[in-house]
């Protein structure tokens, strides 16, 4: 059902009509309205919308004004200076409401007006305008030329497919105005063109111009039609597509517009001449129009070579951002996109440093190496925003065609430049950030090893002359910035590796997740679910909660999702009809967010004899890693389950080897093994789990069982071991660290190899923590193992 609205059936005379001195101006899309024309419109833009009600409860009248722009998707994005200064006041007789949220007026031209200047809208442009006069002159040279519009309009009638209508509504014309804008509607003039002749003021000088016009469109048909009776007798598909192109030609040729493909050709040569290409491309560039001037356009190889061209005009060869070298300024930016991660924002700032006192520096290659939501994608956008950089980001997560980096050669059909190149186009600039997300999970296959080619764009020493397969011409990358984010480093192959600078983000501590919930999370919550600090308030004590008992993770990206939850909870509240502000407090957890997930890993074991509490890394942070070993009678044998990996169950048969090897040394009957079996296993059985760092955990726990001697609850250890007992170092000491903490362990031993790995742990993390580093398993175990009574 659609709501009509419309005015009275009083007849409206333009003539009558006063003019306002400020009139809500409507812009038009691809015509001109001419006075004495009225048509149905179609409206859909709030704003425009918005000045329709208005015009309807006032004086009815609007001004129509063309717009400059070709193609405008919205009436609000256009300016005054998106529009002409000429335009005709349109009276809205009638007003349709469609279901679809469309407008559909009938409006119909009276006067045309000029533009004075444009005033202030909040809804829609509205402008001060002044009448531009219509004055009719009777003379004989007027009427020979209303008499002649009429014939040759007659004449193009009876040769087009124009409605013969048209000829007897422009005789019954009286008004020569009317005459001369209802022809040049029918002309199929550009919009340039039917806007001069809106803007022609004088009588004399419009009908002329109109039946120059007419006369021009007149002769374009009359050659058209010639053309088509000479070739009609023989066409057939190839003639007739020739004969079509030879009508084009002579219709251009006519108009003064000359042939298409040559007109291409040469605006590809003034592109070519403003872009700054180099020595390389601009002589290929060269060769290809040279070859393209003799291609057909009707040829696929003619579309395939100005595809190529294009593709080179289009790359940034000179264009670049001007970075921003305020250190002071680009610090602050960074302390407040980020938290904590001291490290990399010292990288940076000694980058900007050194790029303030050398210009021609080369980009550094930073691979990030971090577990998931640590902030490694966001540092990179952060690092582009504070430099006035482009940001691109590139996803190679399972890319495994090396063509995606290169691109193809152009001997393939469908052909194009690899992502790399891609990038830059988007970019519009040489000197852009590309973040190379997830460089770690890179695959390959028959179609070639996509790391194998980013060896060139990763290497500053031969990415300047970086070569795409399509392009096959060397563009310079040492500009750009390159920043790869990984979550483990051993899945990148070593060439690649070796070409980056690594950078390790650990996991947070509680104190930054509380800090960063606090500062970033919650604040960007509450804007996304429509909220402000009157409405919800989340106290640190709460988000301590929130981070032990609803996540356990290295970043923050679980802890966003929780407070999420509760910002929609509070939401849900609120349309209900809540007013006061809601204080979430640790006993309202529940709640939000129900059960609580997590219980601290020491409180739920029952401590004793053969549980030693190990540290391990993971994808996505550390954790610690309970080890349990029971004895029972038996003929020496060794059980392993948890699903452990081939290298763990090693470490576990050389830990008894190295006790049964040292067994007087530990205080070990050698008789005992022979009528003992040994049962080793790792909780969390449904979990993967393997590599060298369980071999002290491990160590302890048999030595715990075999003696009777507990290892203390409030240890946690990690380190290779051989089976001479010495002890060698790991990796993941930072995530291993931030576990222990995690689960309330404060004493940690680690390889004494590791002790330079603890140094780079921020000191405030490391501050109340007390560090072992043994040389050999027996330390380790006069470290791990309860005193006993006899020792005691």
């Amino acid at each position: 059902m659609e709501n009509e609205q419309q005015a009275p059936q009083k007849k409206m005379d333009p003539s009558e009509l006063v003019i306002p001195e400020i009139l809500p101006i409507l812009p038009l899309h691809g015509f001109v309205f001419y006075p004495g024309m009225g048509f149905p419109l179609q409206v859909s833009s709030e704003a425009s919308k918005q000045l329709i009600d208005d015009v309807l409860l006032g004086d009815r009248m609007m001004g129509l004004v063309p717009s400059r722009r070709e193609q405008v998707s919205d009436d609000d994005a256009l300016g005054p200076d998106d529009l002409y200064k000429v335009g005709v006041v349109g009276y809205l007789h009638k007003l349709n409401k469609a279901q679809e949220g469309h407008y559909q007026i009938l409006v119909s031209g009276t006067k045309k007006f000029a533009v004075s200047e444009f005033v202030e809208s909040t809804s829609y442009l509205r402008a001060r305008v002044v009448e531009v006069p219509m004055e009719i002159v009777e003379d004989k040279k007027i009427e020979a030329l209303l008499f002649n519009i009429r014939a040759q309009f007659a004449k193009l009638v009876g040769s087009t497919e124009l409605p013969q209508e048209l000829v007897a509504t422009i005789n019954s014309l009286t008004n020569p105005f009317y005459v001369a804008y209802l022809v040049s509607s029918q002309l199929n003039l550009k919009i340039e063109m039917e806007q001069e002749i809106l803007e022609i003021t004088p009588l004399h000088d419009l009908l002329h111009r109109v039946a120059r016009e007419l006369t021009k469109r007149l002769e374009t048909v009359e050659m058209s039609n010639q053309l088509q009776a000479s070739m009609k007798k023989d066409m057939d598909e190839r003639q007739r597509e020739f004969f079509l192109r030879q009508q084009l030609q002579a219709i251009r040729k006519e108009l003064g517009e000359g042939d298409d493909d040559k007109v291409e050709v040469r605006e590809l040569k003034e592109r070519v001449a403003e872009k700054g290409l180099s020595p390389q491309a601009r002589a290929v560039v060269d060769k290809e129009l040279t070859r393209l001037e003799r291609i057909p356009p009707s040829s696929p190889e003619y579309t395939v070579s100005r595809n190529y061209i294009d593709w080179i005009l289009d790359l940034p060869w000179t264009d670049a951002t001007t970075d921003t070298l305020d250190l002071l300024k680009a610090e602050a930016d960074l302390n407040q996109d980020h938290y904590g991660l001291k490290k990399i924002k010292k990288r940076i700032l000694e980058f900007l440093a050194v790029r303030k006192l050398k210009e021609d520096v080369h980009g550094p290659i930073l691979c990030f190496v971090g577990p998931p939501g640590v902030g490694k994608t966001s540092l990179g956008q952060s690092i582009a925003r504070t430099m006035n950089r482009k940001f691109v980001r590139i996803a190679l997560g399972g890319v495994r065609d090396e063509a995606e980096i290169r691109g193809h050669r152009r001997t393939y059909i469908g052909a194009l430049p690899g992502r790399i190149i891609e990038s830059l186009k988007r970019a519009g600039s040489n000197n852009p950030v590309f973040l190379l997300d997830e460089i770690d999970k890179l695959g390959n296959d028959f179609r070639g090893d996509p790391s194998s080619a980013l060896l060139e764009v990763l290497d500053p020493e031969q990415n300047a002359t970086f070569t795409d397969h399509y392009l096959d011409i060397e563009f310079d990358l040492s500009k750009v910035m390159f920043i790869a984010t990984a979550n483990v480093l051993d899945t990148i192959p070593g060439p690649l590796r070796d070409r980056m600078e690594v950078v390790e983000l650990s996991g947070y501590t509680q104190e930054e997740k509380v800090a960063i919930a606090s500062r970033h999370l919650l604040p960007k919550q509450l804007e996304a679910h429509a909220l402000s600090a009157d409405d919800l308030e989340v106290p640190a004590a709460t988000v301590e909660a929130l981070i032990s008992s609803y996540t356990r993770e290295a970043g923050v990206r679980n802890l966003e999702r929780e407070i999420a939850a509760i910002c929609r909870g509070t939401a849900a509240e609120i349309a209900r009809g809540r007013t006061e502000k809601m204080v979430v407090t640790p006993e309202k957890l529940y709640d939000f967010l129900g059960p609580q997930r997590f219980y601290p890993e020491m409180k739920a074991r029952s401590w004793g004899p053969g549980l030693a509490t190990g540290l391990a890394w993971t994808p996505v942070g550390g954790q610690i890693l309970f080890i349990e070993t029971s004895k029972m009678k038996g003929r020496g044998g060794l059980t392993l389950t948890g699903k452990l990996g081939e290298v763990m169950r090693e470490s576990a048969t050389a830990a008894l080897t190295y006790i049964k090897a040292h067994a007087q040394e530990l205080g070990v009957d050698e008789d005992l093994f022979a009528g003992i079996d040994l049962h080793v296993h790792v909780p969390e059985g449904a979990i993967p789990k393997d590599g060298p760092s369980a071999g002290v955990a491990m160590v302890s726990s048999l030595v715990s069982v075999i003696l009777g001697r507990p290892v203390r609850q409030d240890v946690a250890m990690t380190g290779e071991i051989t089976l001479r007992g010495d002890v060698l170092p790991v990796g993941g000491i930072g995530e291993k660290v931030l576990a222990a903490l995690r689960a309330g362990i404060r004493e940690l031993i680690l390889p004494v190899l590791n002790e330079k790995d603890v140094l780079e742990i921020p000191e405030d993390i490391r501050k109340g923590v007390i560090f072992h580093y043994p040389h050999t398993i027996r330390e380790v175990l006069e470290i791990a193992l309860e005193k006993s009574e006899a020792q005691s």
